[in-house]
């Protein structure tokens, strides 16, 4: 019987978890509907869930009714978008992720210093675009790669600061900063490291994972940052993965005969996903699913103090 295991931690992050029970809460306190600002976190069930509890999700600002209640997702937004919610006079709960919020601080703080800030992270991800746009427009470099880094043009090699994603792919972002610190031995970065808890210890367990497997599964969506850093990961160290939304995108050649299947969700996926992907693979033959323990997690956040006190 083919082996299955499951890597712990895998799943809902604290700022997952906080931005979903903000859209919940949101909803019991001030009834339906409530409007929130792109997918509150990139996950396909998630957002079919809270659209079925009265969640409409809208593009921009300017898409939610006059008067009502607008939730900002857990990947951020620019001063222009708060701005914007403000000239409209829009009821605002924000649900950026706290250590989102701690990358837009670093950055602020930087750019307040003089500091040229250099970015690193993926073009068009909205994290990435409520990043950039807490400075003015210009002001902040964006890289993706390392040979990024030999075109940089900077005003003053002497100050200069960089910030990261925080859904990274850990080993490539320590590679451009490695470039980033060669070229400018000056560059200021953050006290620590802005990948958040969760993405290193996905990554790191995904790597354990990857040892032990013939085939790893990785359950998230396709726009889910994280989710692909996490096939990557499992890839780079040896391994066919498949990026799934759940069980119906499973495709049965994927498997051979005894091959040992791995396990592991981004962190905007829920564990009913988990269920349902290990209940597949149990129904055509495969064992119980075991446990592959890398680290414990035990962080938590704190609702927005608006809906703390309903």
């Amino acid at each position: 019987m083919s082996q299955v295991l499951l890597a712990e931690p895998r799943g809902f992050c604290a700022g997952v978890d906080r931005a979903i029970e903000i859209v919940e809460k949101a909803l019991e306190v001030y009834g339906a509907p409530v409007y929130v600002r792109h997918e509150i976190v990139h996950n396909k069930f998630v957002v079919e869930g809270l659209k079925k509890k009265g969640a409409v999700f809208i593009s921009e600002v300017d898409d939610a009714p006059d008067g009502s209640l607008l939730i900002f997702s857990a990947h951020g937004v620019s001063k222009g978008v708060r701005q914007r919610a403000d000239e409209r006079g829009l009821r605002v709960i924000d649900a950026t992720c706290p250590l989102v919020t701690k990358v837009h601080l670093e950055l602020l703080r930087h750019h307040q210093n003089g500091d040229q800030v250099i970015l690193i992270g993926h073009a068009g991800h909205p994290e990435v675009e409520g990043t950039m746009g807490q400075a003015p427009d210009g002001a902040v470099l964006l890289i993706s790669t390392v040979d990024d880094v030999a075109s940089l043009e900077v005003n003053d090699p002497g100050k200069l600061a960089y910030v990261t994603q925080t859904t990274l792919s850990v080993d490539d972002t320590v590679d451009i900063i490695d470039a980033l610190k060669l070229r400018f031995p000056h560059i200021q970065g953050p006290k620590r490291e802005d990948i958040c808890y969760a993405t290193s210890n996905r990554q790191s367990a995904v790597k354990e994972l990857s040892l032990k497997s013939d085939v790893v599964l990785v359950i998230g969506s396709k726009n889910s940052s994280n989710s692909n850093r996490l096939r990557e990961v499992a890839e780079r160290s040896g391994c066919a993965a498949y990026l799934i939304d759940g069980p119906d995108d499973i495709n049965p050649i994927w498997f051979g005969s005894g091959d040992r299947i791995g396990i592991s969700a981004g962190a905007s996926a829920p564990e009913v996903l988990v269920e349902q992907v290990t209940c597949w693979l149990r129904e055509r033959g495969f064992a119980e699913p075991e446990v592959l323990k890398v680290c414990e997690e035990n962080v938590t956040f704190s609702l927005p103090v608006e809906l703390r006190k309903c």
